[in-house]
C-alpha cells in the first residue's frame, strides 16, 4: 500500500498554496496509482524554526511536534511538494519542514508542484533538488510549473487547470509510482 504526502509549503496569510494542493490532491485520487494519498498543509503542522538540540541524524527528537513530523514523513513512500517560489527561491518553511529531520526522507521520491510568476515557481523547484538529493531523495524529471497562477484561481473553483497542468501532473504522478516502486527494497533495509 503506496502512501503519497502532499506538502503544502506555503505559510503565508491569503496564500493559494492550500488551494494548488487540494487540486493535486483530487488529481491523484482520480487518477489512482497511490493507495493512500493525504494533504499535509505546513500552516497547519506549525513547526517552529529549528529547535531540536540534537542533530536530526540521530533521531532523539525532544519534542512532541517533532516526533509527530517525524512520524508523518516517514510513513509516506512518496512525496509532492507544492511549493511557491519567493525571490527566485523556496520558502523557508519547507526548508525547515525539511531540516527537522533526517532519515524519515530516505530513499523516497518527490515530485515538485511549483508555481508563481513567468518564471512558474522553476527557480525554487532547481534550488530544492540541491536539497532533496543530499537526504537521498530521489526528484522526478516531470514536474507541474504554473506560471502566473493568480490567473487560474476562481473564488469558487478553485484552480481551474489547463490541459498542459492536467498532463504534466498526471506524468509526474506515473512516474512518482514507478521510482517508489524501484526505491522500495532500499526503504526495507532502512530504519527512520
Amino acid at each position: 500500500m503506496a502512501k503519497l504526502k502532499i506538502i503544502v509549503a506555503s505559510t503565508r496569510p491569503g496564500r493559494i498554496g492550500r488551494t494548488l494542493g487540494e487540486w493535486f490532491e483530487n488529481h491523484a485520487k482520480e487518477q489512482g496509482g497511490f493507495d493512500d494519498i493525504e494533504l499535509v498543509d505546513l500552516a497547519e503542522v506549525d513547526l517552529p524554526f529549528m529547535n531540536e538540540p540534537h542533530h536530526p541524524r540521530l533521531g532523539t527528537y525532544t519534542h512532541q511536534h517533532t516526533r509527530e513530523w517525524s512520524a508523518k514523513v516517514a510513513e509516506a513512500d512518496a512525496f509532492v511538494f507544492v511549493m511557491p517560489e519567493y525571490n527566485f527561491g523556496y520558502n523557508a518553511e519547507l526548508k525547515n519542514a525539511i531540516d527537522y529531520l533526517h532519515r524519515e526522507w530516505q530513499y523516497k521520491p518527490v515530485g515538485l508542484v511549483s508555481y508563481g510568476g513567468v518564471s512558474a515557481g522553476t527557480r525554487a523547484a532547481q534550488m530544492i533538488k540541491q536539497v532533496v538529493t543530499t537526504l537521498k531523495m530521489t526528484p522526478v524529471v516531470e514536474s507541474v510549473s504554473i506560471p502566473f497562477v493568480h490567473q487560474l484561481i476562481d473564488e469558487e473553483e478553485g484552480l481551474v487547470a489547463n490541459d498542459v497542468m492536467t498532463g504534466s501532473a498526471t506524468a509526474m504522478l506515473d512516474e512518482l509510482v514507478r521510482v517508489e516502486a524501484a526505491l522500495r527494497a532500499l526503504r526495507s533495509t532502512t530504519t527512520a
